[in-house]
This record gives structure tokens, sequence and C-alpha cells, in this order.
């Protein structure tokens, strides 16, 4: 990974994006392309769109999400705790005595999320699920009128944003999902841009995935791609506690994912498979028998239909404060959909 292209993962790592509250990012993304992309531009629905040969007959979109999973301020009590909605799907158990941020108007807010210590949790409640309605956000400030001064109703939190790197060519952090797809489709745009490309190329920054789908399906709509690839992370089953008969072998530092099954076009698939061997790129495949829940799903379905595609990055411990991603990965999923790309010719058939 190029020294330049890895600051930028770690600077999208490091940088707020919960679902609706994407604008962060997507400013580091816009400043980022400009160096070679053809056309950036940001949609009504806050889509990031950069463009590589604009004008080509047939147009292909890779589409990675943004936005993360976060939380929301609700209700601030007499004493200053914050209450919250979650941002998209949460395990309550993951918020546990975490170190969380609110993102004010104001900058970063530091707080914590806890329960009552164990010393006085009553013996019929240890072996009971915690709930999110049980947990609260301390900010350290003694009552509500304070609380008030420095958050509002409706500010965005997540948890604390850091980058570690692991033994193994590996790294964590909150987030991977889906900024590691994001970073692929931005980077395999640019490595696209210095071969001959013979189609319009399309890198979106889509929003709102992780409540719907919400920024594939607008972006889509404008961009009406003949082809489009989500870019999105899949679960790792190289840890223990996951059936692999039913989400298939995926390890850590194996490759991308190539996904097959009825939410991805056949062609695109096979095509995906011909680049990979012909750079000689590691990738595993998976298969869902059903629409995802990815931006594939909303892509393939918008306007007369789309030829859609999944490839994913192996991710362990999803939708935690410790997302775990193979470095080495996303620089084979990104190698794989530059050549991919490159290898279209204006005519090609995508029709099953």
């Amino acid at each position: 990974m190029e020294a330049k292209a890895k600051e930028f993962f770690v600077q999208l790592l490091e940088t707020p994006s919960p679902s609706g509250y994407e604008r962060p990012v997507q400013d580091l993304v816009r400043a980022y392309v400009a160096d070679f992309a053809d056309e950036v531009r940001t949609d009504l629905h806050g889509n990031v769109i950069a463009a590589k040969n604009p004008e080509a007959k047939l147009r292909v979109m890779y589409a990675g999400h943004c936005d993360q999973i976060g939380l929301l301020i609700t209700h601030i009590d007499d004493n200053g705790y914050l209450y919250t909605q979650p941002i998209g799907g949460w395990d309550p158990q993951q918020l546990i005595g975490q170190r969380m941020t609110v993102w004010t108007d104001n900058g970063p807010l530091a707080a914590v999320i806890a329960r009552k210590p164990i010393h006085l949790i009553l013996p019929e409640e240890r072996n009971k699920a915690v709930k999110a309605d049980d947990l609260w956000l301390d900010i350290g400030v003694k009552d509500k009128a304070e609380a008030q001064k420095l958050v509002r109703i409706g500010d965005p939190i997540t948890f604390e944003l850091s980058y570690q790197e692991m033994l193994g060519d590996l790294a964590n952090s909150p987030g991977m999902d889906d900024k590691t797809g994001l970073w692929v489709c931005i980077e395999a745009l640019r490595r696209a841009s210095q071969q001959s490309l013979n189609v319009a190329l399309y890198a979106v920054s889509t929003v709102q995935e992780e409540i719907g789908l919400r920024g594939a399906q607008t972006s889509a709509y404008g961009i009406d791609p003949h082809v489009g690839i989500a870019v999105d992370v899949t679960h790792a089953t190289d840890c223990p506690t996951i059936d692999k008969k039913q989400e298939g072998d995926v390890k850590l530092g194996s490759g991308p994912v190539i996904y097959r099954g009825p939410n991805m076009n056949p062609v695109v698939v096979e095509r995906l498979i011909e680049a990979s061997d012909a750079k000689e790129i590691p990738y595993q495949l998976g298969a869902i028998g059903k629409g995802t829940g990815t931006d594939a799903n909303a892509i393939q379905v918008t306007r007369a239909g789309v030829a859609a595609g999944l490839v994913s990055v192996p991710n362990r411990y999803m939708h935690s404060a410790v997302e775990m991603i193979s470095l080495a990965d996303l620089d084979r999923c990104a190698d794989l959909l530059a050549a991919f790309a490159v290898k279209l010719a204006a005519d090609t058939d995508f029709t099953p």
C-alpha cells in the first residue's frame, strides 16, 4: 500500500461518519480524489461521485458506503446523563464500558457508556442480556443545564475513533465497515486512471447504507450505470463461534471475497474471477441465496436493472469497536477492481 493511500485510509477511519452525519468524511474524499478524477460532484443526498472518463459509452459504478453505525442523543436527564437511540444495527453488549465521542457543533466531546457495577447487580439480573435502555452516557457534567451548554438533542455519537496495526499485517478500528470498501473504490479508480480505460468509471462514496441502502439507491439512479459493484465487508469465519457451513470459509489475508447468488449478475462474477486469475490476485468465493444487505441490492434494481456484483473485504468482529481486517486484502481488492474495469470494452454485454 502506497504511503499516501495508507494515510488516506487512516484519515477515513479517524473521521466520524454515522449515517446522516457523513459530511466530514465526504469532505476528505472530495479533497483526495481531486488529484486524479476527471469529475467530482456531491448530489443532494450527500453521495460523493468521482468519475474517470465520464463521456464513455459503458458506465461502471463502484459503491462503498462511508457511513458507520452510531448513536443519537434523544434525552438529557436532570443529572446531565445522556440517553440515545441507535443509528444502524447495534448489539447493546458491545457498548458496555466503552469510551465514546459525542460529535457536537463545537467539536468532539469525550463520553463513557456503562451500567451499574457488578457489585450492585442483583443475582437475577446477572444472566440477562443488557438492553440499550439500561445504558447511559456520562460526559462528566454536574447537571442538565451544564450538559445543554455542550450537547444538543440529535448530536451523533460513535465509539472513540482510532486505528491500530497488529501482527500479521492486520489492523483494527471502529468503522472498518465500510471505510475499507470506500477506500477500495477510490483506490481502484486511482489505479485504473493510470492505465488505458475504455469505460466511464464512477467511484461513489455512498451515504446511509446502515439505515437502508439509501445512498446507493439515489446515486445509482443518477449515474444510471450498466454495471454496478458494491464493495463492503463480510464476516470472516476464521475465529470461534461462527458457522462456516452457513457463512462460508472466509479468512483474513486470503484475498477479497467474490460473491455468487441471485443478487449478482453471473457475467460480472465470471469477469471478476477472470480478472483475478489474470493478475494472480488471490480471492475467495462466497454465496448468498437472496438479496444481500449491501449496496449491491439497491443497485441491482435501479431503473430498468443493473448488472450487479459484490466484492467484500473479510472483517472479524463486525459492528464492534475492534473490527479487524487484513491490509493485504485491501490492496488486492483495489487491484482486482482496477483490473476488472481496465479489461472492459465499450460493447461488453452483461446480459445473463
